[in-house]
């Protein structure tokens, strides 16, 4: 059966009364009602045009909406959402996140991919699906920080999140330890939808959600194995785009 819009929990319940306890800038360290203070917000955060297939920052001025190489080659996503540049402080904050635990910081930066998707006008997907991990690697770090994301981001915007649609055949090394030449060879044959699940894909709408987006090798396998399983539209939404380089 279909997953239902997640409801709310205890946990986003304490979520939600622990974000209101004052304390220090995650950023700054000065004493906040927030985890990230408006001084911080307001430095930090730098809407503009992007590319709407693969999310680079285009030239502030001009009519483009996609860079040379997506208009030379279009990838498999229909459309890329980021909220942030993978820069100071956010890639700091993502590490904390990701490797550290830091699940303070959840909130916050669901906070920002919230208000980049209502600025973009996101269509709203029939799964929001977060980049899977294997069992070894989920093992190890503990947790998913993408499904963590799509979990919360689900719960706000009443969309069917299922970590168990999506499977992760084969983990190798870190994307973030290779060359970028490297990286799309390394996840290359690594997903697949679950054999019991495909009718849930064929005909869907997919949102795919991952914390950084940096070459898009991982989102782009996943787009293709997706599509292959009969999605008809298929997005990208990230927290951060790292910049060209």
């Amino acid at each position: 059966m279909p997953a239902e819009p997640l409801a709310p929990s205890k946990p986003a319940a304490l979520e939600r009364l622990l974000a209101r306890c004052p304390g220090q800038c995650a950023v700054c360290h000065a004493w906040s009602p927030t985890r990230i203070c408006a001084a911080c917000l307001q430095a930090h955060v730098r809407p503009g045009q992007r590319c709407e297939r693969c999310a680079i920052r285009l030239p502030e001025l001009g009519p483009l909406r996609q860079c040379a190489p997506c208009l030379h080659q279009p990838p498999p996503l229909d459309r890329s959402i980021a909220a942030l540049d993978y820069a100071f402080p956010w890639n700091q904050l993502l590490q904390r996140f990701k490797f550290h635990r830091d699940l303070a910081l959840r909130r916050p930066l669901l906070d920002r991919l919230d208000e980049a998707l209502d600025a973009a006008l996101a269509e709203r997907p029939d799964w929001l699906l977060a980049v899977p991990l294997s069992q070894e690697r989920l093992r190890e770090r503990g947790y998913n920080q993408s499904h963590e994301l799509a979990r919360g981001l689900a719960r706000r915007r009443g969309l069917r999140c299922d970590a168990g649609l999506l499977m992760r055949l084969q983990q190798g090394p870190s994307q973030s330890s290779l060359p970028l030449a490297d990286r799309a060879a390394n996840v290359k044959h690594s997903f697949a939808v679950a054999p019991e699940r495909l009718t849930e894909v064929r005909g869907a709408r997919i949102a795919l959600l991952d914390d950084v987006m940096t070459t898009g090798a991982t989102l782009l396998e996943l787009a293709r194995v997706v599509r292959q399983a009969g999605a008809v539209r298929v997005e990208a939404w990230v927290l951060a785009r790292t910049p060209a380089q």
